[in-house]
């Protein structure tokens, strides 16, 4: 599979000011395509506890270019970058051109398995290491 493309369209009152998509409005983006990977394909592939607990443990986002919202969706690249047992690296890529084009931001999520019902972290299951795997970039990680 490689990386997933997630196609996230930004509403007019995610603007600020200046008309560009404003910062903390962009981490909703990366969330929505975080969730179209982790939850619906996650359960098309047999990873539906991705659904039941998964929580961000760390965010990192570096604002390269503005993201201006015009009616048009941007485009999100998602890709696995490390898995460890009970923790994995999402990377993103958020493009409002074609996605040859330079990314308007780059971010980081470090994401760890929860069991709700516990108020516990929890290890990845067999099934979800798997699913990730088919959208792994790196080669660090057990």
């Amino acid at each position: 599979m490689g990386v997933f493309i997630a196609e996230v369209q930004p509403r007019w009152s995610d603007m600020d000011s200046y008309g560009h998509v404003n910062h903390a409005n962009t981490v909703t983006l990366l969330e929505e395509a975080r969730v179209a990977l982790l939850f619906t394909e996650g359960a098309r592939h047999g990873a539906e506890g991705m659904a039941r607990g998964v929580v961000v443990a760390k965010l990192s986002v570096d604002y390269l270019m503005p993201i201006i919202a015009d009616g048009n969706p941007v485009r999100v690249s998602v890709s696995v970058s490390d898995m460890r047992h009970a923790a994995f690296t999402l990377d993103y890529r958020v493009h409002s051109g074609p996605l040859e084009e330079m990314a308007a931001v780059t971010a980081q999520t470090l994401m760890v398995p929860y069991d709700t019902a516990s108020g516990r972290p929890r290890r990845l299951t067999e099934g979800e290491r798997d699913f990730l795997a088919a959208y792994r970039s790196g080669s660090n990680g057990a």
